[in-house]
């Protein structure tokens, strides 16, 4: 499940199975007369208060964990958009026809990053990941080639810009795949289900508020789910600074 991109399907599927343990709970007190011994009735409420509180703090853990993500991803946007834009001067320092060529390219490279932030077809962003693969070659060529003809020390430090560039790409998309992991999400349901389980079993007076704990833990695991995907969520991380330093590298 870390890697189902599908907030909404996570919702109906965590509430249905959510209700499903809450009516099991209730059909096995109506089979079996719970809490004929005395004392029984407080130990059902010790556990069922303990197992109530465990799964708040699993989902207020795993929440705190997907709000991390999503700052990290945040903050490795405006890094790639600075990256870029410095590397967008330093390319100054080359001859003329090489900084224009490089300034193309940056150009186009950054467009493909801004549309790689905003895809939410996967075959549109396999073919956007195609283009970005090929424009960073086409960027190291350029100016490794200068680097070899020209080996100064200010061309180094055009070349020290582009790999900058080059690997804010891959820390971006190496925080878009650290994702909150399978088994805390496991781990979650299980004992959502065993606390529906328990409130089902203990004694209530109308079937509607069965319908309590499982629309509230949906709507927590939804969230969770949704800050948790960079691509198909709701909340997701918009390319901003990327944006605004595309437009600056238009042509006045």
């Amino acid at each position: 499940m870390s890697n189902f991109d599908s907030p909404f399907i996570v919702l109906v599927a965590v509430l249905a199975v959510q209700w499903l343990a809450a009516y099991a709970g209730d059909a096995l007190r109506k089979k079996i007369r719970p809490f004929k011994k005395e004392g029984e009735r407080e130990d059902f409420d010790i556990v069922r208060t303990a197992s109530l509180t465990l799964l708040g703090l699993i989902i207020g853990f795993s929440f705190a964990m997907a709000v991390s993500r999503y700052d990290q991803r945040k903050n490795l946007e405006e890094a790639e958009a600075n990256a870029i834009g410095t590397e967008y001067l330093r390319v100054g320092l080359l001859p003329p026809d090489d900084a224009s060529r490089v300034r193309q390219l940056l150009k186009s490279y950054c467009d493909e990053r801004v549309s790689n932030y905003l895809a939410r077809d996967e075959l549109i962003f396999g073919q956007i990941d195609a283009d970005t693969t090929k424009l960073q070659a086409e960027l190291w060529a350029a100016v490794e080639r200068v680097a070899k003809v020209q080996p100064t020390p200010i061309v180094g430090l055009v070349v020290s810009g582009m790999n900058d560039v080059l690997n804010a790409q891959g820390y971006t998309q190496a925080a878009w795949w650290n994702r909150i992991p399978f088994t805390a999400w496991l781990l979650m349901v299980l004992i959502a289900m065993a606390c529906n389980l328990l409130l089902g079993y203990g004694e209530h007076r109308t079937t509607a508020f069965l319908l309590i704990l499982p629309l509230v833990v949906s709507i927590s695991l939804f969230l969770i789910a949704d800050i948790d995907s960079p691509r198909a969520g709701i909340i997701r991380v918009q390319p901003h600074n990327l944006m605004l330093q595309c437009q600056s590298m238009k042509p006045s």
